[in-house]
């Protein structure tokens, strides 16, 4: 119940405050520029509690989905007075640096926050920089049926040379179901492959089976088990079982299953030194798992941590926040090809699970990082052209200075009415999606 709890307060904050910044936005630029503004609203629907100041009415409404900025004169379908501090009173370049404002503040809040939590705490798995070299293959994966082995170093992946391992995940993340192409160095051969990742059980992202190569370190022995009653030290670094090379974490776990109890010889490194052990895998419960144990911990993938200075963490997130950008257009444009679902899109459930989440964790970073990344998310959403979003008014006011005119009302009408129906449908849609992956079972037992 506590954890239900914090996750909704949480997304409410989050929310509410990506919302205000939106609007403010709107707000802002158009009263700079002497727009009436009518109403600015946290949520839709009913009035819950506000009040006035000049003629604005500063609300809170009942529907937490969303806000708005209500101008004078500004809905196209109700009837105009031409009075000048009327939004369609106003030249069309100053309506669309108001329309782009709201998604606009966005992008700034999410750059801005992102600054601060690299200053105050900048962590990236190193992995990540590297060269994008196979450390494990798994069997019976999209990677082991397109011929990739262990030690192949990706130098390609759908036009991009020399990707890092970040290049090559955020790649395969929105490529599910979808061929995507490589190029592989194995020695002195550049081959040509291609690989088609497959889609998660909850969130649909593309999973090849493959595992980055790693350093293998012990971070933790248990008593009584075979490592430590062997001689195996914390801090060793593992190289070698029975003789074949181990790059990966995912690959002694995998080795170990096959043996079935039988001993193997463990090759580590200690102070430069190459040792070798030879130990017999005990069956037990291990991590909720069935399987073959050795007794020891491995560390996680090497983080590099720092504060960063202003001009380095800005630099940072402006860098993270285009990767990001870039890679929700690129979304976005695969799911209208059909090469890439919906579900990999995450609604009020998902939003709430992560913020509940990020706000467990110790500290403001995590939850100020996962804000920065939503926040980029809505600016870059209401920037689609789509009539209702700011794109869509954007949209409609480049065709109107193409054509030198306005479009009609009757079109006009025409067109949002279409574009509400949608957005219900989309959100529908979402709303079903985060249900299916909160409940999996539910979908069984739906008729």
């Amino acid at each position: 119940m506590e954890s239900f709890f914090i996750a909704v307060v949480s997304m409410a904050v989050v929310l509410g405050f990506m919302i205000l910044i939106h609007e403010f936005g709107h707000y802002a630029v158009a009263k700079a520029f002497g727009v009436r503004v009518l109403t600015f609203s946290i949520g839709f629907g009913k009035r819950l509690w506000g009040f006035r100041r000049g003629d604005t009415d500063y609300r809170i409404s009942a529907l937490p989905l969303g806000g708005y900025v209500k101008m004078a004169g500004e809905n196209p379908l109700e009837a105009r007075t031409g009075e000048p501090d009327e939004f369609m009173s106003h030249p069309r370049w100053q309506r669309f640096v108001i329309a782009i404002a709201g998604p606009a503040m966005n992008i700034l809040l999410a750059v801005g926050l992102l600054t601060i939590v690299f200053m105050m705490h900048y962590e990236r798995p190193e992995f990540f920089d590297q060269p994008a070299v196979i450390g494990w293959v798994q069997d019976d994966s999209p990677a082991l049926q397109a011929g990739i082995q262990q030690g192949d170093r990706i130098v390609r992946i759908d036009g991009e040379h020399n990707p890092s391992w970040e290049d090559v995940l955020l790649k395969l993340i929105e490529s599910p179901n979808q061929p995507v192409s490589l190029a592989l160095q194995r020695g002195n051969e550049i081959l040509e492959k291609h690989v088609k990742p497959e889609p998660g059980i909850s969130d649909d992202f593309g999973n090849v089976g493959w595992e980055p190569q790693q350093t293998i370190t012990v971070a933790e022995l248990e008593p009584n088990m075979p490592a430590i009653k062997s001689g195996l030290e914390v801090n060793d670094r593992i190289v070698a079982i029975d003789g074949k090379p181990i790059q990966a974490r995912l690959a002694i776990r995998h080795y170990l299953q096959q043996t079935r109890g039988k001993p193997v010889d463990v090759t580590v490194i200690r102070n430069g030194k190459e040792l070798h052990f030879t130990m017999t895998p005990v069956h037990k419960e291990e991590s909720g798992q069935n399987g073959y144990w050795l007794g020891f911990l491995m560390s996680g993938p090497s983080t590099r941590v720092a504060k960063l200075s202003f001009p380095k963490a800005l630099s940072q997130s402006l860098e993270e926040n285009k990767r990001y950008s870039l890679l929700i257009v690129d979304l976005v444009r695969k799911m209208l090809e059909h090469q890439a679902s919906i579900k990999q899109m995450e609604g009020p459930i998902g939003i709430a699970r992560a913020t509940g989440e990020a706000a467990r964790q110790p500290g403001w970073t995590p939850l100020m990082g996962l804000t920065a990344m939503i926040s980029l998310n809505l600016g870059i959403f209401n920037l689609l052209p789509i009539p209702i979003l700011d794109g869509g008014m954007i949209l409609l006011l480049l065709i109107e200075s193409t054509i030198r005119r306005d479009i009609s009302v009757r079109i006009k009408e025409r067109i949002y009415q279409t574009a509400f129906v949608f957005l219900i449908l989309f959100a529908a849609v979402v709303i079903y999606n985060d249900l299916m992956k909160a409940l999996p079972g539910l979908g069984q037992r739906m008729p």
